[in-house]
C-alpha cells in the first residue's frame, strides 16, 4: 500500500519594556505570539500496490483483517456505499430530449444524512453536468472516482455496451480526469472502476500506465433499472459486512428507486452499529 503545504510564517511582535520614575524594574517584554501552525499536507489517497506484471491492482473489499484492534478484536463495522454517476458518450441526444441521467435528490439525501461517499463518474457525465460535477467534487463529505470517459466497455462481452480498444483504454481513464479538472472538481482519488464491473487479463495490463487502483465491489445493491426501493434495500442490508462495498447509481433513469433505498438502508445500517466511509479510508485501513 502507498500512502502540498502552504506554510504560513507569523511575524514576532516585539515590546520595548518601559521604565517607571524612581528606578523601578523595568517590566518583562510580552511573550512573543506564538507562530502560525503549518497547514496540514493533505493527505495521499492510499492506493494498492501494481499486481504481477505490473498490471492494474483490483480492491474489492476491506480484508478481513482489515481494522483489528490491537488486541485482535472484531473488524470494525464500516461499510463504504459507492455511486456511478453513468452516462455513455452517445447520450448526449437523449440528454438533450430530457432524459435524466443525475440525481440531484439523492446527492442531497446523502448530505442530508452525512454519509461520506465516492462516486465513480464518467467524464462524459462531468461534461453534461459541469455545475453539479463541481458541488460534488467540492464537497469534502464525497471524493469522486474515475468511471471511464465513456462508460464503454474494456472487455466484452459485457451488457451490450460498445468496447474500448484495448491501445485506447489508458487514453479513456485519462480523458476522464481532464472533463474532471475542467468541471473544477477537486477531490479526485486515484480509483478506477470498470463499466458493468467488466474486466480481464488484457484490461488490466492495458491500464497499468494509469496507474490507478481499479474498484469492484462485493455488496451488489441491485438498483439498476430497478422500482422497488424495498428490495434495493434488503438486498444491500442483507449483504453488508464489516468491511463491505456496495455499488449503487445515481443516475435516475436508470436507477429511480435509488434514493428511497438509501433512506431506509442508512438509518438501519446505522442501527446495527455501522459507521460510512469513503473507499479511500476502507482501502487504507485495509490489510
Amino acid at each position: 500500500m502507498r500512502k502540498t503545504t502552504v506554510l504560513a510564517v507569523a511575524g514576532v511582535l516585539t515590546g520595548t519594556a518601559l521604565t517607571g520614575c524612581g528606578g523601578a524594574t523595568p517590566a518583562p517584554a510580552p511573550p512573543p505570539p506564538p507562530a502560525a501552525s503549518a497547514s496540514p499536507t493533505p493527505k495521499k489517497p492510499p492506493t494498492m500496490a501494481p499486481g504481477p506484471a505490473g498490471r492494474t491492482p483490483v480492491f474489492e473489499r476491506r480484508t478481513a483483517g482489515g481494522g483489528r484492534g490491537a488486541g485482535g478484536g472484531p473488524a470494525e463495522k464500516v461499510v463504504a456505499l459507492t455511486f456511478d454517476a453513468d452516462m455513455t458518450a452517445d447520450q448526449g441526444p437523449r440528454a438533450a430530449s430530457g432524459e435524466r441521467f443525475d440525481n440531484p435528490e439523492l446527492v442531497a439525501l446523502l448530505r442530508r444524512l452525512k454519509v461520506p461517499s465516492t462516486v465513480f463518474m464518467t467524464g462524459r457525465w462531468a461534461e453534461e453536468y459541469p455545475a453539479q460535477a463541481k458541488a460534488v467534487g467540492t464537497d469534502p463529505l464525497f471524493e469522486v472516482a474515475n468511471h471511464s470517459y465513456s462508460h464503454h466497455a474494456f472487455s466484452s462481452p459485457c451488457y451490450g455496451l460498445p468496447v474500448v480498444g484495448k491501445n485506447a483504454m489508458t487514453r479513456d481513464v485519462e480523458r476522464a480526469f481532464t472533463a474532471f479538472r475542467k468541471a473544477g472538481v477537486r477531490n479526485v482519488v486515484p480509483y478506477f472502476r470498470f463499466p458493468g464491473g467488466c474486466y480481464d487479463d488484457t484490461a488490466l495490463r492495458a491500464l497499468a500506465p494509469a496507474n490507478v487502483t481499479a474498484v469492484q465491489w462485493d455488496v451488489v445493491s441491485g438498483d439498476a433499472f430497478a422500482t422497488d426501493p424495498d428490495a434495493v434495500a434488503e438486498q444491500v442490508l442483507d449483504g453488508v459486512r464489516p468491511g463491505s462495498l456496495v455499488v449503487m447509481h445515481c443516475t435516475r433513469s436508470a436507477a429511480p428507486a435509488t434514493e428511497a433505498a438509501v433512506r431506509r438502508i442508512v438509518p438501519e445500517l446505522r442501527e446495527r452499529g455501522y459507521r460510512f466511509v469513503k473507499v479511500s479510508e476502507l482501502m487504507e485501513d485495509s490489510a
